[in-house]
């Protein structure tokens, strides 16, 4: 069975540009796919890498048993990565993945954001867009 991995490597997932956040907020719904990625990546900064998070995510929401047989039946097809997050594309939060893969919440008005985001050795992504913009016909 073929594994799919979400994991980056130093990499930080950028804010939406077509957003409107220039500050990141916490998620007010308790129990959304937001608030908990932000709860958990929140008490532990750099201690999970994507594929952690999705699997607490997914063990949280839908009863999966915390098994490696049943992780690695999750991870045989392929999952939206962090990229599609609704902590980057909503909330003002980007996404930074360390040399070793694991992930810690950045604020975008946070000196760190701006530090990451001028590091030359960090790949940056954006986050998905939540909507394509279209042409009105001229």
């Amino acid at each position: 069975m073929t594994l799919h991995s979400t994991n980056y490597f130093d990499t930080l997932v950028t804010v939406s540009e077509d957003g409107e956040r220039h500050h990141s907020i916490v998620p007010a719904r308790p129990g959304t796919i937001a608030a908990l990625q932000w709860d958990l990546l929140h008490a532990a900064p750099y201690v999970l890498t994507s594929d952690d998070l999705l699997w607490r995510i997914e063990t949280r929401r839908n009863a999966a048993p915390d098994t490696a047989e049943a992780r690695a039946a999750f991870f045989s097809v392929g999952r939206p990565c962090l990229r599609a997050s609704p902590l980057v594309k909503s909330h003002g939060w980007g996404i930074h993945h360390d040399a070793a893969g694991r992930i810690a919440l950045i604020g975008v008005e946070t000196p760190a954001y701006a530090r990451l985001l001028a590091d030359p050795s960090v790949t940056k992504r954006p986050c998905m867009r939540s909507s394509r913009k279209v042409s009105a016909p001229e």
